[in-house]
């Protein structure tokens, strides 16, 4: 969520993996090592384990699992059960949580910034969900398809905590992990999907950098800082067909984009899967207007 993709990698191995197919779950506790851990302490069904924040990645790849198997219809992240493992308590004050293409692996945080990464289901989700990315239209990590990319786990990732929290697009606050923020950040968040570029402003992170719309677009830019423009599409998308309606019309967008994919690509396809999907009852008649209105907001179309 916070380093590039590249360093993200880095800390990549081969692991022990439980039976394959079925969706399950395997936790590891690294023990503030900077090496992964081969040793599972709760696999699927196990009892709760002493570990907090091992327990409560458990409970958030469970619930990103279910999302994506009751609300989009894909059988965990490869749509073929691959088996969900996450490593807690990765190094030292690490700030960081990521998908390293094979797992999950979350820091415990500084304590200044931020606080353990598995605190906020959101960051789970969104993390999980570049694996859907990777097996799905496989978005190349840079300018417009990074941006793309970004968003599409920062938008799943909402969906995820909302699926888990019984809200919608009109109770859920849209925020991407505000519950991961140091106790001295509280009322701060990563991202704001609603108004990009407000979810922080303090003497420590400074003030957040996200794009809103394309007059605010960097060339090339950053694709946490280019995601904004495409969280404000799907915001908008959500508040008027629903959030699980438009989650179901984004996976389907997602299935359909290519790995140089660029906005108006994204746009394009988005309102095409729009008119498919109302025609056969998914989402409301008016989805495709409303994608297009959506795009046009931010000044892609």
């Amino acid at each position: 969520m916070i380093h590039s993709h590249e360093e993200q990698l880095s800390c990549r191995k081969i692991l022990v993996r439980s039976e394959a197919g079925k969706g399950d779950r395997l936790i590891f506790d690294d023990g503030n090592q900077w090496q992964l851990s081969t040793t599972p302490i709760r696999g699927e069904d196990d009892p709760p384990t002493s570990l907090k924040n091992a327990n409560l990645a458990y409970d958030g790849l469970g619930a990103t699992r279910d999302f994506y198997r009751d609300v989009l219809g894909r059988d965990s992240l490869d749509n073929a059960g691959l088996t969900l493992q996450a490593q807690v308590n990765f190094g030292t004050q690490f700030d960081n949580a990521f998908w390293d293409g094979t797992e999950m692996v979350f820091g415990n945080g500084d304590d200044t910034i931020f606080k353990d990464f598995t605190g906020d289901v959101d960051v789970i989700g969104h993390e999980l969900s570049h694996g859907v990315t990777q097996f799905t239209a496989g978005l190349l990590y840079t300018d417009q398809p990074g941006a793309l990319n970004e968003a599409t786990s920062d938008i799943f990732g909402a969906c995820v905590e909302q699926f888990k929290d019984n809200l919608n697009a009109g109770t859920f606050n849209w925020l991407i992990g505000e519950d991961v923020m140091a106790d001295g950040l509280y009322g701060e968040a990563i991202r704001s999907m609603k108004n990009p570029g407000t979810a922080y402003d303090d003497p420590v992170l400074g003030k957040d950098p996200q794009a809103a719309n394309m007059a605010q677009y960097v060339p090339g830019g950053d694709p946490h800082i280019n995601s904004g423009i495409i969280n404000r599409v799907f915001y908008l998308i959500a508040t008027d067909l629903g959030t699980f309606p438009a989650a179901k019309l984004w996976y389907a967008t997602l299935q359909k984009l290519w790995p140089t994919a660029d906005f108006a690509a994204a746009a394009d396809v988005c309102a095409q899967m729009a008119r498919i999907l109302a025609r056969d009852d998914v989402i409301e008649r008016q989805g495709a207007q409303t994608v297009r209105a959506a795009f046009h907001d931010v000044g892609i179309i």
